[in-house]
């Protein structure tokens, strides 16, 4: 910020009410010149004269209102569409008015607080996911040897749950690495649900599936839209769905299935990072939180609405 106030700046009231009284004084002046201009060198020259005069004022005001406010808003707009793409950007140098000097400060803090802030969250998951990475190992090592080697039905029984428990916590770490990758944003662009029909149906077998309006544009790139769509049909799978009805529209995306639906009490609880109702059926209870932050990454959101029967989600992106 000190490098923003170092300079003098103009205050947006004075810009504003200097080009207001810029224009008032110019149309004052231009009458009263043809006043005095007219009996001088003829109605239409001095009228010829004076718009000349006050076309060229009226430029180095158009001039200054660019320059002040134009120009600072529009490259901060910029700046901050490149950051939320997740792309690297230069930050504006120019800041026109005081006003818009103290916003862009703000703007920029703000922009590397939450830079940083996402930094330390994807640090933090790869330091965990290695740090843990080792002694998981050492048990699946341990229990294969265990395994191999003359063991009671008792203790065979007791190496099977230590096998089960370092399943589990490897598929949350697992898990805890595409929390953090979901974050980012990197899958803008558009595609449409009839691209990724052959892979549903493959991916999912068992679920029936019922795409409309496979022609429809969404604004999230394939990619994106796989990982989406694969958490959401998955968790259908898992609460026992046998067919899952997807309609794309102008700005919007629903998941509707025939499955066990969502309790009432666990409805506000339905994105919180591992809380499953199917951890009997491998779930990991990150799927949906995977979901929701790719989608808020790229400005879109995901909500549970109500339904009769199954659960049904509805995605909204944004509308530039």
């Amino acid at each position: 910020m000190a490098g923003l106030t170092r300079k003098w700046r103009p205050s947006l009231g004075l810009v504003l009410g200097g080009g207001l009284a810029g224009t008032l004084a110019l149309s004052l002046m231009g009458l009263i010149a043809l006043r005095y201009l007219g009996p001088e060198l003829g109605y239409r020259n001095a009228a010829a004269v004076l718009a000349g005069v006050i076309g060229m004022a009226t430029c180095v005001l158009g001039y200054l209102l660019v320059r002040l406010l134009l120009r600072p808003i529009s490259a901060l707009a910029r700046y901050s569409a490149a950051v939320r793409q997740g792309h690297t950007a230069t930050p504006p140098d120019h800041f026109g008015t005081r006003e818009l000097s103290q916003l862009a400060g703000s703007v920029l803090e703000m922009s590397g607080t939450l830079q940083r802030r996402e930094a330390s969250i994807r640090s933090f998951a790869d330091h965990v996911t290695h740090e843990l990475k080792t002694p998981v190992t050492a048990i699946q090592a341990a229990t294969e040897l265990l395994e191999d080697s003359g063991l009671s039905n008792q203790d065979r029984a007791l190496v099977n749950q230590i096998v089960g428990a370092n399943i589990q916590m490897q598929t949350h770490l697992t898990a805890l690495n595409q929390v953090a990758a979901a974050r980012a944003p990197e899958h803008h662009g558009w595609t449409d649900l009839q691209a990724l029909s052959p892979w549903l149906s493959e991916a999912f077998p068992e679920l029936s599936l019922d795409i409309q309006n496979e022609a429809q544009s969404l604004p999230l790139s394939d990619s994106g839209l796989r990982i989406v769509l694969g958490h959401l049909l998955d968790n259908s799978r898992r609460h026992g769905a046998g067919r899952v009805k997807i309609n794309g529209q102008p700005g919007h995306l629903t998941v509707q299935d025939d499955g066990t639906g969502v309790s009432e009490g666990n409805r506000s609880r339905i994105f919180a990072p591992f809380f499953t109702t199917a951890r009997e059926q491998g779930g990991t209870g990150m799927g949906l939180t995977i979901a929701a932050n790719l989608l808020n990454a790229h400005g879109a959101r995901i909500s549970l609405e109500p339904s009769e029967t199954g659960a049904r989600f509805e995605i909204k992106f944004p509308v530039d």
